[in-house]
C-alpha cells in the first residue's frame, strides 16, 4: 500500500524547481485562465513560511500592493506555476516570518546574504 502511494506521488512532483527558502524574495509567474484564454501573471514577494513535505509541500508569499499586505499560499508542485525566479536570498533566523505582518516600510525589509 505504501509503495503504491510513493509511485503516485512521484508522478505529481514537479522537476526543475529552484531551491528557495524562507526569507527569499521570489517572482512567481502564474498561469491564469480566463474563459478560454490563458495568460501569465507575476506575483513578487517574500517567502514567509514553508510547510509540509513531498507532494503536499506549500509556501506562503507576502507582498505589499497599494499599501495593503497580500499573502498567497502556493503548493510547491502546483502545475499553474510556470516558473519561480529568485530575486534575492534573505538572511533570516526564523522558520516562519509571521512577524512581518506587523511591520511596515523599511522595518519589514529583510537583510540579504552576501
Amino acid at each position: 500500500m505504501n509503495s503504491l502511494m510513493n509511485i503516485i506521488e512521484k508522478d505529481s512532483i514537479v522537476e526543475n524547481r529552484p531551491e528557495f527558502h524562507v526569507g527569499d524574495t521570489v517572482d512567481l509567474k502564474i498561469r491564469i485562465k480566463e474563459g478560454n484564454k490563458t495568460r501569465l501573471q507575476s506575483f513578487e514577494g517574500t517567502v514567509i513560511a514553508m510547510k509540509g513535505s513531498g507532494v503536499s509541500e506549500t509556501f506562503t508569499v507576502r507582498k505589499i500592493s497599494s499599501g495593503v499586505g497580500v499573502e498567497r499560499v502556493f503548493p510547491v508542485n502546483c502545475p499553474n506555476i510556470e516558473e519561480i525566479i529568485i530575486k534575492s536570498k534573505g538572511k533570516v533566523r526564523r522558520a516562519k516570518l509571521y512577524y512581518l505582518r506587523n511591520k511596515i516600510g523599511k522595518a519589514a525589509k529583510i537583510k540579504t546574504k552576501v
